[in-house]
């Protein structure tokens, strides 16, 4: 795939100004967006992605266009896991409704920077040193493992490095705003509304390492790593507002992703033993009898996995609330029965209340 300076050029501007236009013509004003408001944005931008997927194919051919939607489907199914935590975070810093946008516009932000920065990393080594794949698949396997099994009940807003920054920095307990300083007494303090965003930054850190490489395992090319984080990313904003109450109901998304991760670790893994250069490994010679997985399996994989997670969560939470609705019904039927059958007595007491009392 021949992508020129001025391509990367030209693709990095369009998207600071995707950002700059979401930031000045959504967020700068603090409200609270509309379901009307998040699903046109959400359609627009995943419409977007689709159509410069398609793009892709048309100018560089499927083989890369493919690369480019599993790429696309895996990052927007991890940045979905992302909102989770950052729910969790926002909760936890109990941030105004109102102030969400700007915490989660920052945050998102932060995130494309971050992978940026790995992405240039990824594609260094990877130019360089074919055995960091090895390292990845080995990397994202035991990630799929903490995914599938790992616990759940830490909180990122309390975790070690968020008690380190509120020993250096101090802070105040109400919020003044959206502002992420004040000054109080003489003495600058910062919100926690700055906490809030450091904690999101903390987060995206460390989903970065799963995410790039995740992708770095469907395409070897930087710039659909890129474009498809970028597309990804887009929209994410107006998307947990939209889902925001469904997010609780994808009980299996982990699962789900755990199982992509797991696959992907293991295609990277075929994929190093295929191009293999160790020493101590087959004599440093390539293992050609070792099957590269194709990327319309990967991408029918990835779609399929994404599809029964969510029909699953979705099926088991509607029947749970049913469960939960006769239950609730079966009880006040037999309040009801009770009080039926319950024969007043002079002393005004009941016979199921006189029956008690003997």
């Amino acid at each position: 795939m021949q992508v020129t300076p001025l391509i990367w050029l030209i693709t990095i501007a369009v998207t600071i100004l995707f950002f700059v236009y979401e930031f000045f013509a959504h967020v700068r004003k603090p409200h609270e967006p509309t379901t009307a408001e998040s699903a046109r944005w959400s359609a627009f931008y995943i419409g977007l992605a689709l159509l410069f997927g398609v793009g892709i194919g048309v100018v560089s051919g499927w083989t890369f266009g493919g690369e480019y939607f599993a790429g696309y489907l895996t990052e927007k199914a991890l940045s979905i896991d992302n909102l989770f935590v950052f729910l969790i975070v926002m909760v936890s810093f109990a941030v105004p409704k109102m102030y969400q946008q700007k915490v989660l516009m920052i945050g998102i932000s932060i995130a494309l920077i971050l992978r940026g920065g790995f992405i240039a990393i990824g594609a260094g080594l990877i130019e360089n040193f074919s055995w960091i794949f090895y390292i990845f698949g080995a990397l994202l396997l035991v990630l799929a493992y903490k995914q599938a099994f790992g616990s759940d009940d830490s909180n990122p807003a309390d975790g070690r490095f968020m008690r380190l920054v509120r020993q250096v920095l101090p802070v105040t307990d109400e919020y003044h705003q959206d502002k992420l300083t004040v000054k109080k007494g003489g003495t600058r303090f910062v919100t926690p509304m700055l906490l809030t965003i450091i904690a999101i930054g903390f987060v995206d850190l460390i989903f970065a390492v799963d995410s790039i490489p995740a992708i770095y395992g469907l395409t070897n090319e930087a710039y659909i790593v890129f474009t498809a984080n970028a597309f990804a990313l887009m929209g994410l904003r107006q998307l947990f507002f939209l889902i925001g109450g469904l997010l609780e109901r994808l009980i299996y998304l982990a699962q789900g992703l755990a199982v992509i991760l797991a696959f992907i670790g293991v295609k990277l893994v075929f994929h190093a033993l295929h191009v293999n250069e160790l020493s101590f490994i087959n004599g440093g010679e390539p293992l050609l009898w070792v099957p590269e997985i194709p990327i319309w399996f990967s991408l029918l994989f990835i779609g399929v996995t994404i599809a029964v997670a969510t029909i699953a969560s979705v099926l088991k939470t509607r029947g749970d609330a049913e469960k939960n609705d006769r239950h609730l019904v079966d009880g006040e039927r037999v309040t009801a029965a009770e009080d039926r059958n319950a024969e007043p007595h002079a002393d005004g007491t009941t016979s199921a209340t006189a029956g008690a009392s003997k």
